[in-house]
């Protein structure tokens, strides 16, 4: 089976509209398209099941159809493939040294959770179309520069990425059984604004951590905030509180609370929330473990 549009999840991260430097970047905001409606009925029912074993667990309850990584203890080696495009205007504008240091905050950033990445490729495209990514062009864009086999990381770094959002990602899905073919995935990936690479010119988000985010997105995880409510499964993660509202900035005094008949304050911090760079300080242990499990679901071998 193809992947389709559908399971392509728009992550569009919220942006601070706060005074900038005269050479910085300012985005508005927009909604995110990674959720639950967007994602595949083969994801919605694995997390669901994922979600359902946190609650059946002490019963010893065996929930169908769940995988767990046998090898849990060993870390989760992606390959990475990072592609930067640029427009002829901007050419030489994204250097090397910068996407050394966006490999390097990856690793700093999944090193708790027990997940490396192993860059196999860096590509520099010159494509005034393919930097900007509108429909037919990014396809064009991912069939040419598309590295690897389904469980590769490949994330396409965009110069004047389109919408005026920061970044997009696929979350994993069923490919079929056997060994299909790239026409079967080459839409799975990331596309990332090039400027929220560490030294970019995006005001309030160019530490890498949209990558960071994004990447959260493509091992399998939610937005903290999936739902806008106080009720209900929320991300299916267990330890990560209730949260009805995606957060601007880095509000810590007093604490964000959209929940407040819920216990636990807003995870603002956490990586999967539309917090400043410079807020975000890792995953909880849940959301460790629902990377592995995703990753052996729907990735490892493959």
């Amino acid at each position: 089976m193809h992947l389709s549009s559908i399971l392509f999840g728009l992550a569009s991260l919220l942006v601070s509209a706060s005074a900038k430097p005269a050479n910085g970047t300012v985005y508005k905001h927009f909604d995110c398209g990674v959720d639950i409606s967007r994602a595949s009925e083969h994801f919605n029912n694995t997390v669901r099941l994922m979600h359902q074993g946190v609650f059946k667990a002490h019963s010893g309850t065996q929930i169908a159809g769940l995988t767990v990584r046998a090898d849990a203890k060993n870390p989760i080696i992606v390959d990475f493939a990072m592609h930067i495009i640029t427009t002829t205007a901007k050419a030489g504008t994204i250097t090397q040294a910068m996407a050394d240091n966006q490999l390097a905050v990856m690793n700093k950033a999944y090193a708790p959770s027990n997940v490396q990445f192993n860059r196999i490729a860096t590509t520099f495209t010159v494509n005034d179309a393919w930097a900007v990514g509108q429909s037919a062009d990014a396809t064009a864009m991912k069939n040419a520069l598309r590295n690897g086999t389904y469980r590769t990381l490949n994330i396409y770094f965009m110069t004047d990425l389109t919408g005026s959002i920061l970044g997009t990602c696929s979350l994993p899905t069923d490919i079929g059984p056997g060994t299909p073919a790239p026409s079967t995935y080459n839409s799975d990936g990331c596309m990332i604004q090039a400027n929220t690479m560490p030294g970019g010119n995006v005001y309030g988000f160019n530490l890498g951590m949209t990558t960071v985010h994004e990447t959260g997105h493509w091992m399998g995880l939610l937005h903290t905030f999936e739902g806008y409510a106080c009720t209900g499964n929320g991300d299916f993660v267990s330890d990560t509180p209730m949260q009805s509202t995606s957060t601007d900035g880095c509000p810590s005094k007093p604490p964000k609370d959209s929940c407040p008949s819920v216990a636990g304050v807003d995870p603002i911090h956490n990586y999967m929330d539309y917090s400043d760079d410079s807020c975000y300080t890792g995953f909880t242990a849940g959301q460790t473990k629902r990377m592995s499990n995703m990753w052996s679901t729907y990735r490892i071998g493959r």
